[in-house]
């Protein structure tokens, strides 16, 4: 029982600092462009790939 005494004030203050992580991501703006991260994933291999298959010049 006095394990309680421990267990919930434990919590409490993992509570505090998950709030606080999550206020300090939004304050420093992580969360302002969710899309480009996925967009960047889906269409970056096409770009190396055009690249690559572009002949290259010879002089």
């Amino acid at each position: 029982m006095s394990i309680i005494y421990v267990l919930i004030p434990l919590a409490i203050i993992l509570v505090i600092v998950a709030i606080a992580i999550f206020f300090w991501a939004v304050k420093s703006e992580q969360f302002k462009d969710l899309e480009r991260h996925g967009h960047s994933i889906l269409f970056d291999d096409d770009v190396k790939d055009a690249r690559a298959s572009r002949p290259k010049d010879k002089p």
